[in-house]
C-alpha cells in the first residue's frame, strides 16, 4: 500500500512539475546578451549561483534540488544567455556575498535585500520589492503588532540580514526606554527561524513578508501574520540578484530581466508562485536607500 501511495504521490508530482514547465514559456538564445557574458562563463558554458538555503516561495531547497521562482526565473535567463545555471548552497548570507565576492561563485538569483551599506561590495539587480513583519503562533498570545511591542520578547531574525540589523537597533531602544531588551535569536537558514516560533523557542520570525506567508499557509492555522500594511523599521525595499561590484555581469542579466518582464515570463512566474504583490514594474540596479 505504501508502495502504490508513494508511486502515485510521485506521479503527481511529476504531472505538476510538467504543468508547471508548460505554464512558463521557453526563451530562446539571445545572441547579444551571450556576447556580453565575461569570455569564461561562455566557454564553459555553465554559470553558478549560490542560495543560503530555502527563502520559499523564491528559493526551496529540497536536499540538492531547487524549485521556486527563483529556479524558474534563473532557469529563464540561463536559456536566454545559453548557459547552463548550477546552483550551489551556503550556509548564511555573509557567505553567500564573501563567496561571491571571492569569485567561488558568479552571483545570486536571490533575491536580496539591497541596501547603501551592501552596495559598496555588491552591485544588486533588483527584480521585486519587499515588506518586513512578523510571523507568531495564532491568535498572537505575546501581542506582538510592531517594533516597539517586541521589548522583552524573543524574536527570530536571519543571521547577517537587514531583518537583524532593525531588532538590534530597537533593543537597544528598549533599553533606552526603560523596558525589557528584545531577545534577539539568530539563526542561518529560514526554515529553523519559523520552526522555533511552532515549538515556542521563539515568540516570533522577524522577516520578508512573501516567504512568512508561504510558511504561515503551511502551518495549517498554527501561525498568522503581524504588523503587516508598515514600516516597521524599513524603507521601501528592492531584492535582487547580486554580483561582484563592478562585474559586467550585472548589466547583461539586468537586460535579461528586461526581456522576461517585456515578453510576459517575468509576470507568469511571479503569479504562478503566488508573488503579484511583489512585482515590480522594471528591473534596476542598487535601488535600495
Amino acid at each position: 500500500m505504501r508502495t502504490i501511495s508513494f508511486i502515485f504521490a510521485s506521479l503527481v508530482t511529476m504531472l505538476a512539475q510538467a504543468s508547471f514547465a508548460q505554464d512558463v514559456q521557453k526563451q530562446t538564445v539571445n545572441e547579444d546578451l551571450r556576447a556580453r557574458l565575461p569570455e569564461e562563463i561562455r566557454t564553459a558554458g555553465k554559470i553558478t549561483a549560490v542560495n543560503n538555503g530555502s527563502f520559499p516561495p523564491y528559493e526551496i531547497v529540497t536536499g540538492t534540488e531547487l524549485s521556486g521562482a527563483t529556479r524558474d526565473i534563473s532557469d529563464a535567463i540561463g536559456q536566454l544567455l545559453g548557459v547552463e545555471v548550477d546552483h550551489a548552497s551556503v550556509a548564511g548570507l555573509p557567505a553567500l556575498l564573501s563567496g561571491i565576492n571571492a569569485g567561488r561563485y558568479q552571483f545570486a538569483m536571490g533575491p536580496v535585500g539591497d541596501y547603501p551599506d551592501r552596495q559598496k561590495s555588491n552591485d544588486f539587480i533588483d527584480w521585486v520589492r519587499e515588506y518586513v513583519v512578523f510571523a507568531v503562533e495564532k491568535g498572537n498570545p505575546q501581542d506582538i503588532t510592531s517594533l516597539d511591542t517586541a521589548c522583552g520578547k524573543r524574536i527570530a531574525v536571519m543571521s547577517g540580514g537587514s531583518a537583524e540589523k532593525v531588532i538590534k537597533q530597537q533593543a537597544q531602544k528598549c533599553t533606552e526606554g526603560g523596558k525589557p531588551a528584545v531577545e534577539v535569536q539568530s539563526f542561518t537558514d529560514q526554515p529553523s527561524s519559523i520552526l522555533a516560533v511552532r515549538s515556542k523557542r521563539s515568540d516570533a520570525f522577524f522577516s520578508s513578508q512573501a516567504p512568512l506567508t508561504y510558511f504561515v499557509e503551511q502551518a495549517k492555522g498554527q501561525l498568522e501574520l503581524s504588523g503587516v500594511g508598515q514600516a516597521n523599521g524599513f524603507k521601501d525595499i528592492y531584492q535582487g540578484a547580486v554580483v561582484k561590484k563592478g562585474s559586467p555581469l550585472g548589466g547583461v542579466l539586468l537586460d535579461a530581466f528586461k526581456i522576461l518582464m517585456k515578453n510576459g515570463t517575468y509576470a507568469a512566474v511571479m503569479k504562478k508562485w503566488g508573488l503579484e504583490k511583489n512585482m515590480i514594474d522594471a528591473p534596476g540596479i542598487n535601488q535600495g536607500q
